[in-house]
């Protein structure tokens, strides 16, 4: 599986430049069974990076663009009336598939962003009280602009606690971007990408990221980070209990990746860097002395004992 692990980030290299850190972390995500928010200016290929990700998966995909007249039926799907057969027929939506590209997330109204809790939660979609199960595996990878925000609506912490991660894939250096002219320029950064691994390659991924053991002495001690960050003077709203199950997960993942069927505390701790910062709520004061989330939590892998 290691080997298909490779596969899966070569053929996404072919086409995202210069990312393999976050191509990992997304990657981890995807095994983790996790959802992933990618935040960062336009053009540095946030959008190519999720599609590169479903082109290289046997699996079906479907891509939202958000606009503030987006509706909830537009992500979930609606009844139809036939009138012809004097029914109504469910037309499901978009996001009744494996992977579920949203565009600019906080450019719909908090109405449409809300059709997404249930699905990113449950796996599952209700339309007119009928529940509808997504196929497996399932992930929804959101995006958004730190700038431009003018007519946006900010995700709300609800929202943003779902999503396992929330990653920047940042400019690239001078040599990644020599790269990327040279393949642009002979035509090859844009060429079809072919699945390299199916659904049931990834489902069977999950099974074993599942298997992978964290010792008891490693539990107690994201419990610790977890519980840190509830009493931290910066934070007026510290890490939930979903936070700390995605923690776990991710913890895992990262030890699969790396050959392991076991965790170390260096994975916990860098599974607390990936979970942890988007879903904390900064007091005014650190938000004015311009503190960031993730300075807190590095200082809270800093202050908790390492086992």
């Amino acid at each position: 599986m290691n080997e298909k692990t490779r596969m899966l980030k070569d053929s996404i290299e072919r086409r995202i430049v210069g990312k393999g850190d976050v191509i990992d972390r997304v990657i981890v995500a995807l095994f983790a069974g996790g959802h992933v928010l990618l935040e960062d200016v336009p053009g540095v290929g946030k959008t190519s990076l999720a599609k590169a990700l479903a082109d290289s998966v046997a699996l079906s995909f479907a891509r939202i663009q958000c606009t503030p007249d987006t509706t909830p039926g537009d992500i979930t799907g609606i009844s139809i009336y036939n009138a012809k057969e004097g029914n109504f027929q469910l037309q499901e939506g978009p996001v009744v598939n494996n992977i579920v590209l949203v565009d600019e997330l906080n450019r719909t109204s908090p109405k449409t962003q809300s059709a997404l809790l249930e699905v990113m939660e449950e796996h599952s979609v209700t339309i007119d009280g009928k529940q509808i199960p997504v196929p497996e595996p399932f992930m929804v990878i959101g995006t958004q602009n730190p700038i431009e925000m003018a007519g946006t609506y900010p995700i709300p912490e609800s929202q943003l606690d779902r999503f396992m991660m929330k990653l920047s894939v940042g400019y690239p250096d001078t040599a990644a971007s020599q790269d990327m002219a040279k393949r642009f320029l002979e035509g090859s950064l844009h060429e079809t990408t072919t699945p390299v691994i199916t659904g049931e390659d990834i489902l069977q991924m999950k099974k074993e990221v599942e298997a992978v053991t964290i010792h008891e002495n490693l539990r107690a001690y994201a419990v610790s980070i977890v519980e840190e960050t509830r009493n931290v003077a910066e934070v007026s709203c510290g890490a939930s209990s979903r936070a700390l199950l995605s923690m776990f997960r991710a913890a895992q993942a990262l030890a699969y990746i790396n050959d392991r069927d076991y965790c170390v505390p260096e994975d916990v701790a860098e599974a607390a860097k990936l979970t942890l910062p988007h879903r904390l709520v900064l007091t005014p004061e650190a938000r004015l002395s311009h503190t960031t989330k993730d300075e807190v939590v590095r200082l809270i892998l800093q202050k908790v004992m390492v086992p």
